[in-house]
């Protein structure tokens, strides 16, 4: 039985079970829900079971449940996609005073749940309820969780003079509640001029998650189902300010969340935009957000100012790194290095750029780099600007000090700089097909960088070969020949992105082609798997119309050597004699190398 049908039969058991009293059902309800709150806690809800489990705990006519299984199943409600805005609909009637209510224990256990599934939340369902939330505040029981989720969703317009005033006097009232003076700080932040005084100088809640290793499940549960399923609703909404309070990563929650103070009734600020409309509309009119260094892990502010470019926020949050990088040099911010690398990793991600400054700060970064967040590292290192001159500046300043703390003679740690660099070739691609069609200026950096690789894909390969002619077992050996054929298909990823800048007229003016080094197109060509042979027929077939493009301009002409282009033939000479002539390493053909076998072993 699968893990579905065993969700959905647990479900239907204690569906069926919670109709019937305890004495009549004549077996324990106990086991069932404990089978449904693993499944759900294994794989997740999906939205049809999850609609179904929360109108169970949410109707209390003829649901003879338990409490303890109650707040069971709720406890165990991990969606496993985006919660549709009905679900949180139901939630929300089913707040508040009546006979018809759930006990207000399991009130405060749904708003709890609301409040951790919040970021998974489609539409506006929230926001809408917003009047509803706030007019159950005098709920003791329910104030809280209340207080929590009034100021994860608060904004601007839901601040009203008469929502105000009910604070203050529920806060008299209950004598400075923690829990309202945390809200009314919220309100604050939006007109500090109106509320003053006292009534915000009090203790106030934090209002940390409620659980983080819950949410750090359900991101687990949502990941996975969104790669099994490519599901498109996987991907953070960029047109929503981004709250990181609330179980916030690491890495976000160094960096300040995005607030506007000082705004007025006819001001639009970042907070108030929902929409890819509302962001066109009031492009011009936005308020800029107290800190600008927000930029840094805020989505719609990135977009804002990628659309209104602004040099001073883009100077303040490069001083922020700054300031961080001398900490982490001097050894003082070494346990915030992961999280800098993440956020310096989304920004880049996000802008597809990587300032000057973000450049030199991970240049001295790199000196006492212990090698923490690795994977961030390369990534954002994928994003440096193409140079104006050669390479050779940026490998000593950066990738040279890369190497020498990532590369320790493993395969892997070659494939993961590979990867770096197979990466940098395609967004210097990218870079340079987005420039304007007149623009023909020449760089050597990208010739540099693939003769630079031609040595590291040389060892990889060599490396990979040693590995698998040792095998320890039949296990080892299948193992190692898989391996083989994962390390080829890394190395013809990065010259797959080469001949596509090879073969691309549009490219060419920018860059000289360089080819491939003869033993690494031999090694690629006895391959055992006949994807990797195809695979570079096609690179040199790219490289073939990149140097019929080249020669056919009489510019270009002379730019390659005659001895150059015939060393490049003799790759497809000696490919053809050995797949469709019958005449594998003749070195007699015009050009052939007789794939670089020695002369007396080439004779027949």
């Amino acid at each position: 039985m699968s893990s579905h049908d065993e969700l959905k039969e647990s479900l239907a058991e204690v569906i069926q079970g919670a109709k019937l009293k305890a004495k009549s059902r004549g077996t324990s309800i106990k086991p069932a829900v404990e089978t449904l709150g693993s499944a759900c806690y294994e794989n997740g809800v999906l939205p049809h079971e999850l609609t179904e489990l929360i109108d169970l705990v949410t109707t209390s006519a003829g649901n003879y449940l338990d409490q303890a299984s109650l707040n069971s199943i709720i406890r165990n409600l991990y969606p496993a996609t985006k919660v549709a805005s009905e679900i949180v609909i139901k939630v929300v009637a089913c707040l508040g005073h009546g006979v018809l209510k759930p006990s207000l224990t399991i009130q405060a256990a749904l708003l709890r749940w609301i409040i951790m599934i919040n970021h998974v939340i489609e539409g506006n369902a929230l926001s809408q309820s917003y009047p509803v939330l706030f007019n159950l505040l005098d709920t003791a029981a329910l104030r809280p969780s209340l207080c929590q989720l009034l100021a994860m969703i608060t904004r601007r317009r839901h601040v009203r003079p008469h929502r105000i005033q009910t604070l203050l006097s529920l806060s008299r009232q209950t004598g400075s509640d923690p829990a309202l003076t945390g809200l009314l700080r919220v309100f604050k932040d939006y007109y500090p001029e109106i509320i003053v005084g006292e009534a915000t100088r009090g203790k106030a809640s934090a209002f940390k998650h409620p659980d983080p290793a819950w949410r750090e499940r359900l991101d687990e549960i949502q990941s996975a189902h969104a790669q099994t399923s490519r599901n498109a609703n996987a991907v953070q909404d960029a047109f929503h300010v981004a709250r990181n309070g609330n179980g916030a990563r690491k890495a976000t929650a160094l960096i300040p969340e995005v607030h506007t103070s000082h705004a007025n009734e006819s001001s639009v600020t970042l907070e108030e935009i929902e929409n890819a409309e509302g962001l066109v509309k009031a492009l011009e009119t936005i308020e800029m957000p107290n800190q600008l260094i927000s930029v840094l892990a805020d989505p719609l502010l990135q977009k804002l100012l990628l659309l209104r470019p602004d040099a001073e926020s883009l100077q303040r949050a490069s001083n922020w790194l700054v300031s961080c990088a001398q900490d982490l040099v001097s050894g003082d911010g070494d346990s915030e290095m992961e999280g800098i690398l993440e956020i310096m990793r989304g920004y880049a991600r996000a802008t597809r750029n990587l300032p000057p400054v973000f450049l030199s700060l991970l240049s001295e970064v790199l000196k006492t780099w212990n090698g923490r967040g690795q994977a961030s590292m390369l990534e954002v290192l994928s994003y440096v600007p193409l140079p104006s001159s050669d390479f050779s500046g940026l490998y000593e300043a950066v990738f040279q000090r890369l190497e020498a703390k990532v590369l320790d003679g493993t395969p892997s740690s070659q494939l993961a700089v590979l990867h770096c660099y197979t990466s940098l070739l395609r967004n210097w691609a990218a870079f340079l097909l987005a420039q304007p069609q007149g623009r023909d200026s020449t760089s050597s950096a990208i010739p540099d960088l693939v003769t630079h690789v031609n040595k590291l894909a040389l060892t990889v390969l060599q490396t990979a070969a040693a590995a698998s002619s040792f095998p320890a077992s039949n296990h080892d050996n299948n193992s190692s020949s898989s391996n083989t054929v994962a390390t080829h298909s890394a190395v013809l990823d990065f010259y797959e992105e080469a001949s596509r800048i090879a073969s691309n007229p549009q490219l060419q003016r920018h860059a000289q082609i360089v080819i491939l080094p003869p033993p690494l197109v031999y090694l690629l060509h006895f391959s055992a798997s006949p994807a990797t042979v195809s695979r570079l027929c096609g690179v040199l077939a790219r490289y073939k119309a990149g140097f019929q493009t080249a020669m056919a301009g009489s510019r270009n002409s002379s730019t390659y050597s005659v001895a150059y282009i015939n060393g490049f033939n003799g790759f497809l000479m000696d490919v053809c004699n050995c797949l469709w002539r019958a005449r594998a390493f003749n070195a007699q053909d015009a050009n052939a190398h007789g794939c670089l076998l020695p002369p007396p072993s080439s004779r027949t």
